[in-house]
């Protein structure tokens, strides 16, 4: 049951080979055994989420289901969901129960999903490698001494030592992308604004964008389906008509489904930064893509070089801002002992946050401060329009945009730890498309030394059923989506 596919699972439980019950307790023993291991949950309820599945086997019976009606999903423990501790990682949060579901919490729970717990992060969803998690750092299944990319890593790992079936994530950078690619999984960004951020624990409001996390293309398209449509709450969620994302996702017509497809290969993703294992496996999968009949062209986004200077501007500017209403005063972490209300904020703010988080607050409130906002902040939204524009350009030549999603396997815990900037880089060919706006999946396209690579697929706005598509006819021609890391099988 733990190698199901979505769909497979949504079949046993409607014609009652498994309860939800019983797959939710699969899924728990699962986490009671691995999870000491791995540290991919923070929280995990089992008398609430066996909860959920019985009502979930309720409907079931009724003939009241949807698609992912009785099924466990787990959660980046950045969404806030009723009654359930949401911690975004950080000892700022460590005592806040949410009273109230984020908008992508409640879409799963009107679906019928069964919340099997809620996952490690980057404290507020700061980091490249889930470790600066105020819980600790997460392991990668595939390697223990190895990072699972962040900052979605307990999620990506969840789902890849088959601790859940699926999860969802958040994406400002990157980080359900380079998770995925880290941890041979499909993980999707959509377009900014089509999922809710009402709920969603800010960290850069211009750019934070939540997305699943599963084993293929066809799963997130599912999930997708779930997770996106608008909400009057959220003044980014975009008013567009509902779609089935999945509606592309058909059986192969013939041996070269994608023909007439135009793939741009931009210059600036095949040259120096990205190892030479991970970029063999890139060409080998552009190789299949050419083979399935698509055609390849060369584009160019010039401002590109540019993108992690601008972002590391742009996302500490605005995590400043959201991160000053953390302050002792109506929830979350209070200094035990203060003279004043000024130092109790201080105390507060100086031990509640890590360090990560203090750099990037830090560095925010300076680009922002009076005699700098023109020369860093405004400088760096004139390059992110230049980016964007780069992408316009690039899709009048071609509908899907291919290069590496990350530019190594995943590196040893504690490897990158003590040089944030190579912690950064980390995030290089993925920080662009968060700037811009797009659509963008990560798929897995092969291992090196035996750890997953990911291929990163970029669209142009509101194309995710064609990237979903594009990315399910390379994994039905291919299986290294379907590979377990020892252990887990």
């Amino acid at each position: 049951m733990i190698e199901f596919s979505l769909a497979e699972i949504a079949q046993a439980l409607a014609s009652r080979e498994i309860s939800s019950v019983e797959l939710t307790g699969l899924y728990l023993d699962r986490i009671a055994r691995h999870n000491p291991q791995l540290n991919a949950f923070i929280t995990v309820n089992a008398e609430r989420s066996l909860a959920q599945a019985r009502a979930a086997d309720d409907r079931l019976a009724r003939g009241d289901a949807q698609v992912l009606t009785g099924i466990p999903i787990a959660h980046k423990d950045i969404f806030c969901a009723r009654d359930w501790l949401t911690t975004c990682g950080s000892k700022m949060l460590g005592n806040f129960v949410s009273p109230y579901d984020a908008a992508v919490i409640s879409r799963f729970h009107e679906a019928g999903a069964v919340l099997l717990g809620k996952t490690n992060m980057d404290e507020f969803a700061m980091g490249s490698s889930t470790e600066t998690s105020f819980y600790g750092p997460t392991a990668n299944p595939w390697a223990l001494d190895r990072v699972p990319g962040g900052s979605s890593g307990g999620s990506a790992a969840a789902v890849a030592a088959r601790l859940a079936p699926a999860a969802t994530g958040t994406d400002t950078g990157g980080s359900i992308r380079q998770p995925a690619a880290l941890c041979n999984l499909s993980g999707m960004k959509p377009t900014y604004g089509v999922i809710s951020r009402y709920g969603m624990i800010a960290f850069a409001s211009s750019l934070d964008q939540a997305g699943p996390l599963a084993r293929s293309a066809a799963d997130c398209a599912l999930l997708l389906n779930c997770m996106a449509g608008f909400d009057e709450r959220d003044s980014t969620s975009l008013d567009r008509p509902r779609e089935d994302f999945s509606r592309e996702l058909t059986a192969a017509a013939s041996s070269r489904p994608l023909a007439g497809l135009r793939i741009g290969l931009p210059e600036q993703f095949f040259g120096d930064g990205c190892s030479p294992e991970v970029m063999q496996l890139v060409e080998a999968a552009i190789a299949e893509y050419r083979n399935l009949g698509a055609e390849t062209v060369a584009v160019s986004l010039p401002s590109m070089q540019l993108s992690v200077a601008a972002y590391y501007v742009i996302a500490p500017a605005e995590a400043s801002s959201n991160l000053a209403r953390f302050d002792g005063v109506r929830y979350g972490y209070r200094a035990p002992a203060y003279d004043d209300l000024t130092d109790m904020y201080c105390k507060s703010r100086a031990q509640g946050f890590g360090a990560e988080v203090k750099r990037r607050i830090l560095i925010g409130t300076y680009v922002l401060s009076h005699g700098y906002y023109d020369a860093y902040y405004l400088q760096a939204q004139r390059i992110r329009r230049l980016i964007a524009s780069d992408f316009a350009e690039a899709f009048r030549q071609c509908e899907v945009i291919i290069g590496p999603t990350s530019p190594s396997t995943a590196f040893r815990l504690g490897e990158k730890a003590a040089d944030p900037v190579q912690m950064y880089l980390s995030d290089i060919y993925t920080i662009a498309v968060n700037l811009a706006g797009l659509p963008g999946i990560s798929i897995p396209c092969g291992f090196a030394a035996g750890l997953p690579a990911g291929l990163q697929l970029i669209g142009n706005y509101f194309t995710e059923a064609r990237l979903l598509n594009v990315a399910h006819r390379y994994q039905q021609a291919t299986d290294w989506h379907l590979q377990c890391p020892a252990g887990h099988a």
